[in-house]
């Protein structure tokens, strides 16, 4: 069955939005476009035919394709039986420039990447953000993965890694995320406060406490949720209270970190004090 689903998240709070398309095709084709983004896409199933810079691209499930803005292409079934199946975003330049020495656009020589690491994890960040586009989230992990498509595959030289006080900015990122862990800063503010760039901020970051801000801000809010769990509030109530979407994004996270889900560990722990 043919479908397209559109997601759109957010890069932070008040950030510019992010496009994501999901979609199988049996026989559609694209009629020539182009998009004012880089278009990222990976192939999940069958095979597309894409005409591009005068020439023809044929994916295969895991290659990743990257068509640059402005470029006009059109796609199509790869053979007369499979039908194609891709996740694509759509990015500006700038979530690709960052961490690199480029005075401009990065150049892709070749539109269709073998890079089966960085595939798959394009693929999973680009589902799990289309089920729950969190903004912090959707900042910590997408510009990360671009940097990296940008950094391995284009003309564009990288910059330099090492971030001098890495840990005294861990720390202050910390700080904030505690404080308004309900409506979190965006990583674009936090790094302009501190005077660097998105890139050098989650470098610092993941290198002092090896998982991203979303990821920890995570946590803290498990622990918190904890805390009002053991005071007999409803998984629904501690929710909202501790800054997740809802039901469902707390219970993802607290099964991650604990093991659990949160109806079952308060049900435990008042069990435990009967």
């Amino acid at each position: 069955m043919e479908q397209a689903l559109w997601t759109r998240a957010r890069l932070g709070r008040c950030g510019p939005p992010l496009d994501l398309l999901t979609a199988r095709f049996d026989k559609h084709v694209y009629a020539p476009h182009a998009h004012d983004e880089f278009t990222i896409g990976v192939c999940v199933g069958g095979s597309e035919l894409i005409d591009y810079r005068g020439g023809h691209i044929r994916t295969g499930p895991g290659s990743i394709v990257v068509l640059g803005p402005g470029e006009m292409h059109t796609g199509g079934p790869g053979n007369a039986t499979d039908g194609y199946a891709y996740r694509a975003l759509y990015a500006d330049s700038a979530l690709l420039t960052d961490g690199t020495l480029s005075g401009g656009l990065p150049h892709f020589r070749d539109p269709l990447l073998d890079d089966p690491e960085l595939a798959a994890a394009l693929r999973l960040t680009h589902t799990e953000l289309s089920a729950c586009p969190d903004p912090l989230e959707t900042e910590s992990r997408l510009p990360w993965l671009l940097t990296a498509l940008a950094r391995r595959h284009s003309t564009a030289r990288a910059a330099c890694d090492l971030v001098p006080g890495a840990d005294r900015i861990a720390q202050a990122i910390r700080d904030r995320l505690a404080d308004e862990l309900l409506d979190p800063p965006s990583l674009a503010d936090l790094a302009a406060d501190l005077g660097l760039s998105r890139y050098q901020l989650l470098r610092a970051f993941r290198t002092t406490m090896g998982i991203p801000p979303y990821a920890w801000l995570a946590q803290y809010r498990v622990g918190r949720a904890r805390g009002l769990l053991e005071r007999g509030l409803r998984p629904a109530e501690v929710a909202g209270l501790v800054g997740f979407a809802d039901q469902a994004h707390l219970t993802r996270w607290f099964r991650r970190v604990l093991g659990v889900t949160p109806a079952a560990y308060r049900n435990s722990v008042q069990d435990g004090r009967r």
